[in-house]
């Protein structure tokens, strides 16, 4: 979410964060309270702030923990027979 100068905003709101991801405001504080993305509570009164480049780092984790889950239901979908022993034995 760029600002009008083109750099990115160092800091988000919850709400921003929660726009972005298409989830509650509660779930964003819950991510920085389980430490999957970095905030902190800025200003007076203290108002939650997630740091920018966090967010992008949770994206790029997701989609990393979503590309490997999608190879690990395809190796489990996959025969390999040989591989696994269960093929009979030919005796000859």
């Amino acid at each position: 979410m760029p600002d009008a100068s083109g750099a990115e905003p160092r800091f988000l709101s919850p709400a921003q964060v929660a726009e972005l991801l298409g989830i509650e405001v509660d779930e964003v504080i819950a991510l920085v309270h389980d430490g999957r993305l970095r905030g902190s509570q800025l200003g007076s009164p203290p108002r939650w702030r997630v740091e920018y480049s966090s967010l992008a780092e949770y994206l790029d984790a997701q989609s990393e923990e979503s590309r490997r889950m999608a190879l690990w239901r395809q190796s489990n979908e996959a025969s390999f027979p040989e591989v696994w022993g269960t093929t009979p034995l030919r005796r000859d």
